[in-house]
């Protein structure tokens, strides 16, 4: 039985993600997030990954949005990376928490202005009049915030995923490709290769 500790696996989750971001054209960061409702529905979509070390995967959204009512309610999720150029994938399985709020400020603070407006202006994934609403949102609080700073939303944070489970996958010949799961143990994270 291989045991191996979260930080080798974050260097190897660092290492495919540094290659991606050498071969892909947009987005290496992109992962798809798996959530689940109060009903037990199964709900995807993507996010972009904005840090990672040996605390979690973090990403960051408006916590009134679906994805964030759903992590709230229940905050388990999965997340998947496809980089199609180097033909690998990882999933990971974990529980969620939220970021700090100075962790929270800081990177929201480094986003361009005109995003900061927009995490204002947007009601995350709720119905939308036309498209006209969200631009008369947008040049409301242009002219709010069009001296100064442009404040954090408290409803807009972030959440890291804590993983249980971590799964590296790259394509061999012939479909039979090469995948090594670690599962979290008391004694560290436990290998299992599986069958393709």
């Amino acid at each position: 039985m291989e045991i191996k500790q979260l930080p080798e696996l974050i260097s190897q989750f660092s290492s495919w993600l540094q290659e991606a971001e050498n071969l892909e054209p947009n987005d290496a960061n992109a992962m798809s997030l798996a959530t689940v409702n109060s009903d037990g529905e199964p709900s995807v979509r993507m996010v972009l990954l904005k840090g990672v070390d040996e605390n979690g995967f973090v990403f960051y959204t408006n916590f009134e949005s679906q994805k964030g009512q759903e992590l709230l309610q229940n905050p388990n999720a999965a997340l998947c990376f496809h980089w199609k150029s180097l033909r690998r994938c990882i999933r990971i399985n974990g529980t969620v928490e939220q970021v700090s709020d100075e962790e929270a400020d800081a990177y929201f603070n480094s986003r361009p202005r005109d995003s900061r407006i927009g995490a204002w202006a947007s009601q995350q994934s709720r119905p939308m009049e036309g498209r006209f609403s969200l631009e008369a949102a947008v040049a409301k609080y242009a002219a709010k915030y069009a001296v100064g700073e442009v404040p954090r939303p408290p409803y807009w944070s972030g959440f890291r995923v804590i993983p249980k489970k971590i799964e590296f996958w790259q394509d061999k010949p012939f479909r039979l490709h090469e995948r090594n799961q670690y599962t979290h143990t008391d004694i560290g994270w436990q290998k299992a290769v599986l069958y393709p």
